[in-house]
């Protein structure tokens, strides 16, 4: 991976109370400052609110800023919203230096720099920053792998499928335990370009296949399943929504490790797989994020 410095970007920051309130504000600032001239994203905090981020090439008009933030969430948004210059730095390698190895049961996720440093007992899996979702270190790729190994100390699953795949993560780690083939998709081709460069990096590329779908639309999982255990770290939204397609693909008591919801949406998305027969085994609870390990009827 190539090194290279990044030039001083400006900052604006602010928090608003829920989603609605964060639409109308993003909307209008991307309406106003030009793809290239800012980037605007917002993020759902676990407490609920929601922190909106600007960033600017070059310095940002001030007083124009707080007067649409103003406009779109209110005075007292306005008055709160934040400036910041945030400094040249070389951010690839502070990412690495950043991306220390993290244990999760019998795996370790790490970076290149770290390769040397994995235990016998580990099982390592090689993943770096800044390729796609799941390097490890987010609090439901973690969760999922200890769900995972929870699971693979009550017996092998034949027949594993790892929905939403991202950077391949949880595939490896599956396909490298079982030393079995792992399907495994994503609605985004880059991903799945990403998740199939990891297998190999992993020596895992002949055991992971990757496909790109949506859902379970592909003839590939009607082929390859009923599936013994399916992984899925999505999103909440998402995952209510493949409650019952995802219920046709299990075999009779397979194991489903769901992830990416906040700690207050795990309730509906239990409720929702209870409705199609899955029995709730495992919550856990790691930075305000949950992962839930359910199990399907006999």
């Amino acid at each position: 991976m190539t090194s290279a410095t990044t030039p001083a970007t400006y900052k604006a920051t602010f928090t608003v109370p829920d989603e609605a309130t964060a639409r109308p504000a993003v909307d209008v600032l991307t309406e106003v400052f030009f793809e290239g001239d800012a980037a605007v994203a917002a993020f759902e905090r676990p407490d609920g609110q929601w922190d909106v981020t600007v960033h600017f090439a070059d310095p940002p008009d001030q007083a124009l800023v707080r007067e649409l933030v103003g406009g779109a969430a209110g005075a007292e948004t306005a008055q709160s919203l934040t400036f910041d210059v945030v400094e040249a730095k070389d951010w690839v390698k502070a990412s690495l230096d950043d991306l220390v190895p993290v244990p999760a049961g019998r795996f370790l996720v790490h970076g290149a720099h770290d390769r040397r440093r994995v235990p016998g007992n580990k099982l390592g899996i090689e993943i770096e920053a800044a390729l796609a979702f799941g390097t490890g270190h987010h609090g439901t790729t973690r969760g999922c792998l200890l769900l995972l190994d929870h699971v693979l100390k009550r017996g092998a699953p034949r027949r594993v499928l790892d929905l939403g795949t991202g950077t391949g993560v949880l595939a490896i780690a599956a396909a490298k335990a079982l030393h079995q083939p792992v399907l495994a998709s994503d609605i985004d081709a880059p991903s799945v370009a990403v998740a199939r460069d990891n297998a190999r990096l992993n020596g895992a590329g002949p055991l992971v296949q990757v496909i790109r779908a949506t859902g379970f639309a592909a003839d590939d999982f009607a082929e390859r399943g009923p599936f013994d255990l399916v992984l899925a770290n999505i999103l909440a939204n998402p995952l209510r929504q493949l409650a019952a397609p995802m219920q046709r693909h299990l075999a009779r008591g397979a194991f489903v490790i769901l992830s990416g919801l906040l700690t207050p949406q795990a309730r509906t998305v239990v409720a929702a797989y209870r409705a199609r027969g899955l029995i709730p085994v495992r919550h856990l609870r790691i930075e305000g994020w949950s992962s839930l390990l359910l199990q399907k009827r006999q």
